[in-house]
């Protein structure tokens, strides 16, 4: 079928929950329910079918291609040439939702995200003095797109030079300070942007780095750095500054480090910031970890344990003393397993005090609890009091040292549930680890219900995932007897790199867990003096659970490499 350019291009207009209701997308309680919020929220109404659920924008922009008689485009799916797609400035791209996909029978395919928008239809015809032939993409794939290809340099580049241009060579305190509540000062539109792409990019941390003839930018996306941007380094003042304004530090103080945090609301996803700063030699550095607080994450569902642990854990969840722990090194997402666990403990006739440093997410129906060194407010002071207050369930936000350690397995032993985090490198090591530290045999013996570690490992983008070969390097790694899995060769994965995973062949990160849950055996040897004994009667008890196991398997299912199976596995 022949599809329209913009000479014969002349959309009738339709009435989308009409068409989604008469192809059985959609019921008329649905559509209903979307018009409601549509109302409510003034989204359009295929966003508010998109964020109820009730349809994919893919099955929306192919019913909408479908009604004007044009193609859908698949961006992830779609190689694109930056000289074609550059023909469109970043904020042209944004601003009428277009990207330019090139040439098509003699004319220049746009891939629009509204492609009944008549008026936008005929202004780029004219700004790109070309015929344009229309296609239909999403909105979250074309956002994704004009990140990938501009990374908002463009724009953060232009925003940077007006902030460079108002701060001058001295920075004007008092004017930064008031342009504080000021939401088109350039400083605020500079953030704005920066925080705008590390939600379209999945950006877990934001690292603002002062240098010597640069302000250095980075994002840590899947757990690797990226750098993002490299602006004037007059702005790293101004920069600073106002990020310590949004979190209420003392921007005077510029010799000591400093934490704080704040909130922010980009698009329709609200970011909790944690913010530390540190002295550098060419100014302050500023990292910040940005924490969605998306509760439909927090569920014990949604972490794809493997079956036999996430029974286990849910049995250990339902009894009312012992502690559960969970280890790992740091940003291994052990605070995000122990939300989830407290989101399926939460209920009204349960009561949850948490104690934490800091609280990372906000969970309605707890009394969390942030540790405060200052005035003396330390994990064990605070625990101490949380027993008087007649707690169900605890959540100590790490086992830091033997006090707290104690204290936290009295009230295991005392008819508490008490869920903590303690950095070990396996399950197997964390009751000696508690043992080292000081804590009474006994006390670890008796009060340990189990102890899951996990890691995040990156998988592999699924748009241009195929087969790979072992290397040298990586048969040594697996040993003779890993080469098979369940009776079967080996399978073994990687990514290519495309458009859709920015070239790395990762897109997204999954977890691997193992869980060693205390039996009367391992009680006895946590008892004794006995740590060899320990270790094998653990490794008994994995069965086929590790970590190692996991990540093959992981990568078996063609969901990550070997080569993050070899940085994972190593060492557990």
């Amino acid at each position: 079928m022949d599809r329209p350019t913009a000479a014969v291009f002349n959309p009738q207009r339709f009435r989308l929950g009409d068409v989604l209701i008469g192809k059985g997308l959609i019921s008329a309680e649905q559509l209903a329910q979307a018009l409601e919020l549509q109302k409510t929220s003034g989204r359009k109404l295929g966003r508010a079918l998109t964020e109820l659920k009730f349809v994919t924008e893919e099955q929306i922009a192919q019913v909408v291609a479908d009604q004007l008689g044009i193609d859908y485009v698949d961006l992830t799916r779609r190689e694109l040439v930056p000289a074609e797609v550059r023909r469109l400035s970043e904020a042209q791209a944004r601003r009428f939702r277009a990207i330019v996909l090139g040439p098509r029978d003699g004319a220049l395919e746009v891939g629009l995200v509204d492609a009944a928008d008549m008026v936008s239809f005929d202004q780029l015809g004219r700004l790109l003095k070309a015929v344009i032939r229309p296609a239909v993409v999403t909105e979250d794939a074309l956002l994704a797109t004009v990140e990938r290809f501009y990374q908002r340099k463009e724009e953060m580049a232009g925003l940077a030079s007006q902030v460079a241009a108002d701060v001058g060579d001295v920075l004007n305190l008092q004017g930064l300070e008031s342009t504080a509540s000021a939401d088109e000062a350039p400083i605020v539109k500079l953030l704005n942007s920066l925080f705008g792409s590390a939600v379209t990019r999945n950006v877990s941390d934001i690292h603002v780095e002062p240098q010597e003839r640069s302000l250095q930018i980075r994002f840590r996306i899947d757990g690797v750095m990226q750098v993002q941007s490299s602006p004037d380094p007059r702005i790293a003042g101004a920069v600073v500054q106002r990020l310590k304004l949004m979190a209420s530090l003392d921007i005077s103080e510029k010799r000591l480090p400093q934490d704080g945090r704040f909130r922010v609301k980009v698009g329709t996803t609200m970011l909790d910031v944690r913010i530390s700063t540190l002295p550098t030699q060419f100014g302050e550095s500023v990292v910040m970890r940005l924490l969605a607080q998306n509760l439909e994450r927090m569920r014990l569902d949604a972490l794809e344990m493997p079956e036999p642990i996430l029974k286990r854990l849910r049995a250990a969840l339902t009894a009312n003393s012992g502690m559960v722990l969970v280890t790992g090194p740091t940003g291994s997402g052990k605070t995000t397993t122990l939300y989830a666990a407290l989101a399926d403990l939460n209920s009204p006739d349960t009561k949850i005090i948490t104690v934490e440093d800091p609280v990372e997410y906000r969970l309605p129906g707890l009394n969390q609890v942030q540790v405060n060194e200052k005035v003396e407010l330390t994990f064990s002071r605070v625990l101490r009091a949380c027993l008087r207050q007649d707690p169900d369930v605890i959540l100590v936000g790490e086992m830091r040292d033997a006090e707290t350690a104690e204290i936290g397995l009295r009230a295991a032993l005392t008819g508490h549930l008490v869920l903590s985090t303690l950095h070990t490198t396996s399950a197997a090591g964390t009751p000696m680890r508690l043992r080292d530290m000081g804590v009474a045999p006994y006390m670890v013996a008796l009060g340990v219900r189990l102890v899951i570690a996990q890691r995040l490992v990156r998988t592999i983008c699924t748009h241009c995932r195929g087969e790979s070969e072992a290397t040298a390097a990586e048969h040594e790694w697996l040993g003779p007897d890993e080469t098979t899995l369940e009776g079967r060769p080996l399978r073994l994965w990687k990514g290519r790199g495309c458009p859709a995973c920015h070239g790395s062949g990762y897109a997204g990160r999954s977890a691997v867990y193992e869980m060693l849950e205390m039996t009367p055996e391992l009680m006895h040897l946590a008892n004794a003096d006995d740590p060899a004994g320990f270790a094998t009667e653990a490794q008994r008890a994995f069965a086929d659970f590790t970590l190692r196991r996991a990540v093959l398997r992981l990568a078996d299912e063609g969901r990550t490499t070997m080569a993050e199976a070899m940085r994972v596995g190593s060492g557990v």
